[in-house]
């Protein structure tokens, strides 16, 4: 199975550097950019989990991709999304399969309209990492899990021959036959996450020790929890339980990877994490005033990044 993993940044990197270093017949779509530092330095992994170093490593940029590859790895941000989408076309062959693996899910609304329902699964991946200033991908924790499977739920010859493909690569792959409704309980987790750590500028524990700041996770919780039920995706109780459980630990430094990108002047997925929860949310005629605090919060910020702005 020819695969083409789209950024080699913190998750495309590391996914698809433990896909290559199994033998898979891995490329990378880079930036010209990233294409050299590959070929000079390799691509190199740090983890608990075990290193890899990997000496250049093949990768192609938008303008060099030619012919189909059978399945397509979307580890990009979602910001890069829709210069992605243009990047890849001429890797889409009829059977081709796409899978995205970022957070929301308005990715597959865009992925739809632009290649087709047929062509694009369901996904989403749970790690922690991120690039050093030499361009090598640092995994945080030992979490390295990525979901996949038809949106239908149906056991398909290509996600049979997917399956095995992504099987005993180094990292947790699981095909699931429920993963639309995975994608939203995990977006309703990272929206009340990204959204009130980056909101109140803290971590989990620091929140909750604060005044009110328990009652708020679990207001702003609750109003996502809204949205994915009117979508007819309301999550089970043992996953509501757990993100309580998670989000109102007094003694968790969780914090959303938004808030670093924000305390570091990063470009932030403000659009694709709230704003389209909070537009579901509004179409719905739903509670949504926290998500609208926090979305005017991010937005402020991407203002204050433009060229120019006041600061």
């Amino acid at each position: 199975m020819r695969i083409l993993i789209v950024g080699a940044g913190a998750t495309g990197g590391y996914f698809g550097g433990r896909l290559l270093q199994h033998g898979r017949d891995v490329t990378f779509l880079v930036r010209e950019a990233r294409a050299r530092q590959l070929a000079q330095y390799g691509l190199v992994i740090r983890s608990a989990t075990g290193d890899a170093e990997l000496a250049a490593p093949p990768t192609l940029t938008a303008g060099e991709l030619r012919d189909p590859f059978d399945l397509i790895v979307l580890g990009c941000k979602a910001y890069g999304l829709e210069q992605a989408m243009t990047d890849i076309a001429p890797a889409v062959g009829p059977q081709t399969a796409i899978l995205p693996l970022l957070n929301g899910m308005r990715q597959l609304d865009l992925l739809d309209a632009k290649f087709g329902a047929g062509h694009v699964l369901g996904g989403q991946c749970v790690i922690s990492a991120t690039l050093d200033a030499h361009g090598a991908v640092q995994h945080l924790n030992t979490l390295h899990g990525l979901t996949f499977g038809e949106r239908d739920g149906s056991a398909s010859p290509r996600m049979q021959a997917i399956t095995a493909a992504l099987a005993d690569a180094g990292f947790d792959s699981r095909p699931s036959s429920n993963v639309v409704q995975e994608m939203w309980d995990k977006w309703i987790f990272l929206a009340t996450l990204a959204g009130i750590t980056c909101l109140l500028r803290g971590a989990v524990g620091e929140i909750v020790a604060a005044p009110g700041g328990r009652a708020a996770t679990l207001a702003l919780l609750d109003e996502c929890r809204a949205v994915a039920e009117r979508a007819g995706h309301a999550p089970g109780e043992r996953v509501l339980e757990r993100a309580r459980g998670i989000l109102t630990d007094p003694a968790s430094t969780l914090a959303a990877s938004m808030l670093r990108d924000l305390q570091h002047g990063h470009p932030i997925e403000a659009d694709h994490v709230i704003g389209d929860m909070l537009a579901r949310a509004e179409r719905a005629g739903g509670e949504a005033s926290l998500l609208a605090v926090v979305y005017a919060h991010l937005k402020v910020y991407e203002a204050g990044r433009k060229p120019g702005a006041s600061g």
